[in-house]
């Protein structure tokens, strides 16, 4: 067995896009594929590739590349979606309604299992044949129903509060789209989502790629 060590969140943020591309290559009946091959895909250079795998004990054999199969498993092994996850989302909102009509989380494994919120006129209403439910019954729910993730689709003046009690009723990790940062306990796992950050980045980038040009013409 692989000695456990200490991986960067930089190769753990790059391992689900290598399984989004290993999943196409799969569905083109390609049965392996070399770190150059997956390297002109993904625009990620194959020196990179290599040590990122290498990390987790490298899976490719030198002449004959990665067996396309064995390692998607792998990876997805590595992600944790060789298992079950249950989640629920607090907050009925339009961002809410639209993360419980996400498909693609029952693909992966991600259980659309409840989703709350303490609007009176939403209670009732019905997200993917899923009903909405009062904040009163959120915690009894969790307990019952072996929920271990939560997504926060709410205001920040409620999440921290929110937060807590669902620490307190067994949630073990929060995806959290409200614009605050929550104070936790170590060990419960927290993965912000600043949906303006990432406007602002592609801001970023338009405005680069505009300024390179001008200075371009101007030559």
């Amino acid at each position: 067995m692989m000695e456990e060590k200490e991986i960067s969140q930089a190769v753990i943020g790059r391992l689900p896009r290598y399984l989004r591309y290993l999943g196409e290559l799969k569905d083109e009946g390609m049965e392996r594929v070399s770190s150059q091959e997956l390297s002109e895909r993904m625009k990620v250079t194959a020196s990179q590739i290599r040590q990122d795998l290498n990390n987790f004990g490298g899976f490719g054999q030198q002449g004959y590349g990665y067996n396309v199969e064995y390692l998607y498993r792998e990876i997805s092994r590595i992600l944790g979606l060789d298992r079950t996850h249950r989640f629920i989302i607090i907050g009925a909102g339009n961002l809410g309604q639209a993360l419980g009509g996400y498909l693609n989380f029952e693909r992966r494994g991600f259980l659309f299992s409840g989703i709350f919120d303490k609007n009176p006129e939403l209670t009732g209403k019905e997200v993917r044949g899923i009903r909405v439910q009062p904040m009163e019954e959120m915690e009894q729910f969790i307990r019952d129903n072996d929920v271990d993730i939560a997504v926060l689709a709410i205001p920040k003046n409620s999440a921290v509060e929110v937060a807590e009690h669902l620490v307190q009723n067994g949630i073990k990790a929060i995806w959290n789209f409200a614009h605050v940062d929550l104070n936790v306990p170590e060990g419960i796992q927290v993965e912000n989502v600043h949906l303006s950050d990432s406007l602002m980045k592609l801001s970023y980038n338009i405005n680069r790629y505009l300024q390179e040009n001008r200075e371009s013409a101007e030559l």
